[in-house]
């Protein structure tokens, strides 16, 4: 196995989103052509309610996903598909939007500590108009593996032989929630040349294969 060089480490930028959401931005959709299939990410917690409770009202989205992850908290989601329900901690919501759809997502007041992560995830150009779908995982589908000090919950893709619930993607984009102790390591390996993220709540770091 080739160990991958971090080639750059950046810090989110504080913004504001939807009907006045602050949120923390890791990078967005004016980077898309270094970082496809990837167009944005973001992470908003905050234990005042008041930086989340606007929301994120009506709107359309077209031409690629939109992932959705609570680490904790919950969020309310409705869509023009009729969908609706709860996203809770540990929860996914992963909606292709295709040729077109309109959500929305109101978080719910937490007591305490709230934070979730929106992924975008870009449409190969055949896929673009394809229909829309949604698919809601509730955290007891996530199966969770020990690799080494590492307690990972597996999302999307594979890990020690254990298959994420989100499956049949017309990108096979894999998402790892990783739980390491202080001093602790994690190895995964990924096919070369793939574009790997990794996220913490203040940094992005964007590595690629020598």
């Amino acid at each position: 196995m080739t160990k991958r060089k971090v080639t750059g480490v950046r810090a989110s930028k504080p913004t504001v989103e939807g009907a006045g959401v602050r949120l923390y931005r890791a990078f967005g959709y004016d980077e898309a052509e270094r970082m496809d299939p990837f167009l944005m990410l973001d992470d908003f917690h905050s234990s005042d309610p008041d930086d989340y409770m606007a929301g994120f009202p009506w709107h359309p989205h077209r031409g690629f996903e939109t992932v959705t992850y609570m680490a904790t908290g919950e969020m309310e989601h409705r869509d023009s598909m009729g969908n609706r329900g709860t996203i809770r901690g540990g929860d996914v919501q992963w909606m292709t939007a295709g040729s077109g759809i309109v959500h929305q997502e109101m978080p719910l007041r937490a007591r305490g500590f709230m934070q979730g992560f929106q992924l975008w995830v870009n449409l190969p150009k055949a896929y673009k108009m394809t229909a829309p779908r949604y698919r809601g995982i509730t955290a007891d589908q996530t199966p969770l593996v020990k690799a080494g000090d590492a307690s990972v919950k597996v999302i999307a893709g594979t890990l020690n032989g254990v298959r994420g619930p989100v499956r049949d993607l017309f990108v096979e984009v894999e998402y790892l929630d990783v739980n390491l102790p202080p001093g602790a390591t994690f190895t995964h390996e990924t096919d070369e040349g793939a574009r790997a993220e990794i996220v913490n709540p203040i940094y992005v770091y964007k590595i690629k294969h020598d």
